[in-house]
């Protein structure tokens, strides 16, 4: 487990301190009603997906509904970089089950697309508290079943489809797999990507005491993300809530996956925990901790450093898998 800092690395205190110059101290959107705070968090990210990478192409598709699942039509948005591999991944956005888009997340997104050398497609979810579990979950499942026929109808070439998240994205790319193995299907994906992910909803785990108040992220926004999304606290050990709550079994059916987490996260427990029971299930994973970050750093792959490395480490993953 890791050696807990709050000291925040100077490369992200430079262009913290930039943001909040232009976009004023950050505030707790999550003290707001949901719909505004969303609207709040779209508008504060305009300025992270600022010049974004130039891509191949940049369009929205539609998945269609799934009745099996109950899903309706969604947007997604294909962001396909330049001679692009054959295969997709799909990438599930952050943002506490509650807000964020494809749009919010895009640059990392079009990042990754570019690290990989594949094409991303990320799904327009529905959000809590106006969708609570599983209606995400299940608009994610559905993507990743639409994949292989969006990807035709994109004029890509087939293979391998991935997937990967931030935050709850992540929280719903795990699950998402799952779901799949529970429900008897062969693993939809190749591989998973999966960066600082929500994967317990134990607010007393090591990194929730240590950054209990953050910097950036802290256990009240998450109590209160967590209170929009599955609002009975006994229903959170459903391991498609709370993917570390999953059986042994399960663990070792998932895909080879790449963990990373920031070092400066009330999360950052979550992720350590499930590459313990990876190992337990007898796949183990070494998990890349980045210090001197905060949640949410891959926001800034336009100016930090340490966002652009982690962008790297991923798409070599993603392309060693497939």
């Amino acid at each position: 487990m890791s050696d807990f800092s709050a000291k925040l690395a100077p490369e992200l205190v430079a262009v913290q301190a930039a943001a909040d110059a232009e976009l004023g101290p950050a505030s707790d959107l999550t003290l707001l009603p949901a719909d505004q705070g969303r609207a709040r968090f779209i508008e504060n990210n305009r300025w992270w997906n600022r010049d974004l990478p130039a891509l191949e192409r940049v369009e929205t598709v539609i998945v269609p509904a799934s009745d099996d699942l109950g899903t309706p039509q969604l947007s997604a948005l294909w962001l396909v970089p330049p001679q692009a591999r054959p295969g997709v991944v799909v990438y599930v956005h952050g943002g506490g089950f509650a807000f964020g888009s494809p749009a919010t997340h895009e640059r990392f997104a079009s990042e990754l697309a570019l690290a990989s050398g594949r094409a991303v497609l990320s799904p327009n979810y529905r959000l809590s508290p106006e969708f609570p579990f599983p209606a995400g979950l299940m608009d994610v499942v559905a993507t990743l079943r639409a994949a292989d026929m969006l990807a035709a109808s994109a004029r890509l070439h087939p293979g391998p489809v991935a997937v990967a998240g931030d935050s709850a994205g992540a929280n719903l790319a795990l699950a998402a797999l799952l779901y799949e193995i529970a429900a008897g299907r062969p693993s939809p994906a190749s591989a998973a990507a999966l960066f600082y992910g929500v994967f317990d909803a134990d607010f007393d785990s090591p990194s929730y005491q240590y950054f209990s108040d953050g910097p950036g992220l802290t256990r009240g926004k998450m109590q209160r993300y967590w209170d929009w999304y599955l609002p009975d606290p006994a229903a959170r050990a459903d391991p498609l809530a709370s993917p570390l709550r999953a059986e042994p079994k399960a663990m070792a059916a998932l895909p080879p996956l790449f963990l990373l987490a920031a070092g400066i996260d009330p999360l950052l427990s979550d992720t350590e925990r499930l590459a313990v029971r990876l190992a337990e299930a007898g796949r183990p994973v070494d998990p890349v901790v980045v210090p001197g970050v905060t949640h949410g750093f891959l926001q800034m792959t336009r100016d930090l450093p340490q966002a652009r490395e982690a962008a790297a480490l991923a798409g070599a993953f993603l392309r060693e898998h497939g």
